[in-house]
């Protein structure tokens, strides 16, 4: 067994020290730390916030070698039991790392657990020093009968989130299995009745989409919620998720029933999300992560599906459950698309090559990102969303049928709850929609590897919504994303603003020789129907720029529920409320 032992410091200096037992260790015991933390696809360098380590064997010091930026090497002089500690500094407020202050902690175990070499899979027993007086601690770890938590191995250890404080505490029960909720940060007025029933409608929906009557493959379930000033964010794990939202969009008592204000709803969809990956992508997983090199890159095509297939599924649980109507439905799935036409970038990456980039292109924008990329997370739901209403038009199936197929064909025998799964690749999925819709699977490597705009309007019809064009914005007439302080940000390929020669970083000054004060002033000073002179400063340098004329612009996607015939009302009553068949 390896036995962790984890105590505050100094929750000023946010400070944890980690301590851990190796009973056997080998001669030259090496221990390291991940450089990344499963779904979230950046190398993260977790050992840069190590310090201060030691080791010893019998209380007589142990010389440690740092062999790489994340290996170290015990020179043991024997078997005896080796004790290896560590001082972790944790200011990371994300979902990612470890957090440390007077109102609150939080750790992932991928920054805060040293793994030692060839004993991961051994059993991992955890413990925790004394906390500050009216603190309290979730996981979803199970508990060990001597005290503590036990995990079967270092990949349980490091996949199940730690939060401790004084927290908001719910309980609800979903598929015959305990669930939790735990808030911290939250405003008095805080209605966690409201949150922790909604949030039970969705877990409830889920369990019956993948398992009908049967039981998760969980024993209980944990939502660890961080209410911030302003922050967004999740991660999910085998059986738990880390969640950050701003608390002003957590449900306050005394509000009208119904889903709220739109930062509710978003919190309700980013639940909705991290839940659903429960299944998709911890345990339906592709090929490429089985198992998780978690010292470098583990680069996979498919993040398309596994992200942007859950990305679809979280809105549609929304409406599927009634927390939302129709109507907030298709203004949510507007932006998605608003989001995806409104970047050039779309006609250069493909999806496909958008997952394999993730570790250097998602996670570090820069002022091309726009031009250059794609979102597989948006984009990838609009090819899911194409794939359900084709599956639909067909007349054969859903994309519920395609999902259900591969979840069981890839469970090992004997294992439904996916342990140890082998993964899955992309000719799985092409096969898992043969299987309902011969025809529709041929289009779907066109989708995924090409750049080509998907065929949403004529789909979209076939459910009775109607598809329009409203006017083009200003900052789409520009051709550039702008900020308050007419400061550009991204200049967009083949708009008006490259055209002219604008830059990221630019100032626009004046037009027409009138000073601005806002984007709204460009057009009164004479913008856009013929050619203007552009005063913009560039490294505090004043240049004069030509912004051309702007032809006609389609402006943002507008969707709505046209007129429609009985059918088409009867098959968008199908795809946005189905009825719960079991998928076994």
């Amino acid at each position: 067994m390896v036995r962790y032992h984890l105590e505050i410091v100094d929750l000023q200096a946010h400070l944890l020290r980690v301590t851990l037992t190796l009973d056997s260790p080998a001669a030259l015991q090496r221990l390291s730390l991940p450089v990344w933390i499963p779904g979230s696809y950046l190398v993260r360098e977790f050992g840069r916030h190590l310090q201060s380590l030691q080791a010893w064997q019998d209380h007589h010091e142990v010389p440690l070698t740092q062999l790489d930026k994340t290996t170290w090497q015990a020179g043991c002089t024997d078997a005896r039991p080796l004790t290896v500690s560590c001082l972790v500094y944790a200011f990371d407020a994300s979902v990612r790392t470890a957090w440390l202050d007077r109102q609150r902690g939080f750790l992932n175990g991928t920054s805060t657990f040293l793994r030692c070499e060839g004993h991961e899979h051994r059993p991992q027993r955890l413990t925790l020093g004394p906390l500050p007086e009216g603190w309290q601690v979730a996981t979803g770890l199970p508990a060990a009968a001597e005290g503590g938590w036990l995990a079967p191995d270092y990949d349980a250890l490091i996949d199940h989130p730690i939060e401790l404080g004084p927290f908001w505490r719910g309980e609800f029960v979903a598929g015959g299995v305990p669930h939790e909720l735990v808030v911290a940060g939250a405003l008095p007025s805080f209605d966690g009745e409201r949150l922790l029933e909604d949030t039970r409608r969705l877990c409830e929906a889920q369990i019956r989409f993948w398992h009908g009557e049967g039981r998760p493959p969980f024993e209980r379930y944990v939502f660890m919620l961080n209410a911030v000033d302003d922050g967004y964010g999740g991660l999910e794990h085998r059986n738990s998720t880390a969640l950050i939202a701003g608390r002003r969009d957590l449900p306050r008592r005394g509000q009208p029933p119904g889903a709220g204000s739109d930062g509710y709803v978003t919190l309700l969809g980013l639940i909705s999300h991290e839940y659903f990956h429960t299944w998709n992508v911890k345990r339906l997983k592709p090929r490429e992560f089985v198992p998780y090199d978690l010292t470098r890159e583990n680069h996979t095509e498919l993040l398309w599906f596994f992200e942007g297939f859950t990305s679809y599924y979280d809105d549609q649980f929304l409406v599927r459950t009634g927390l939302i109507d129709e109507a907030r439905y298709l203004k949510l799935l507007t932006r998605t698309i608003n989001q995806v036409l409104g970047t050039p970038g779309r006609h250069v990456q493909s999806l496909a090559r958008a997952s394999w980039d993730a570790w250097v292109k998602y996670y570090r924008p820069d002022e091309n990102t726009v031009n250059a990329t794609v979102s597989y997370y948006t984009k990838g739901a609009l090819v899911a969303l194409a794939l359900d209403l084709s599956l639909r038009e067909a007349g054969t199936g859903t994309l519920d049928d395609v999902m259900h197929l591969l979840w069981q064909r890839s469970a090992p025998a004997g294992q439904p709850d996916h342990a140890g799964d082998r993964g899955i690749d992309e000719a799985d999925i092409v096969a898992a929609v043969r299987s309902v819709a011969p025809g529709v699977a041929e289009m779907l490597p066109a989708w995924v590897h090409g750049t080509d705009d998907l065929p949403l309007e004529r789909l979209l019809a076939t459910m009775g919504v109607a598809w329009s064009r409203e006017a083009p914005t200003l900052a789409h007439r520009l051709g550039a994303r702008v900020q308050d302080s007419l400061k550009v940000q991204s200049v967009l390929r083949g708009g008006a603003a490259e055209q002219a020669g604008l830059a990221a970083g630019d100032e626009l000054i004046a037009l027409n020789q009138w000073r601005l004060g806002k984007l709204d002033d460009l057009p009164l000073y004479g913008a856009f129907e013929q050619a203007a002179e552009l005063l913009v400063s560039r490294d505090r340098r004043l240049l004069n720029l030509t912004l051309p004329a702007v032809t006609a612009l389609e402006g943002a996607v507008a969707l709505g529920v046209g007129a429609s015939t009985e059918a088409r009302t009867r098959d968008r009553t199908a795809w946005l409320r189905p009825a719960v068949a079991d998928p076994a």
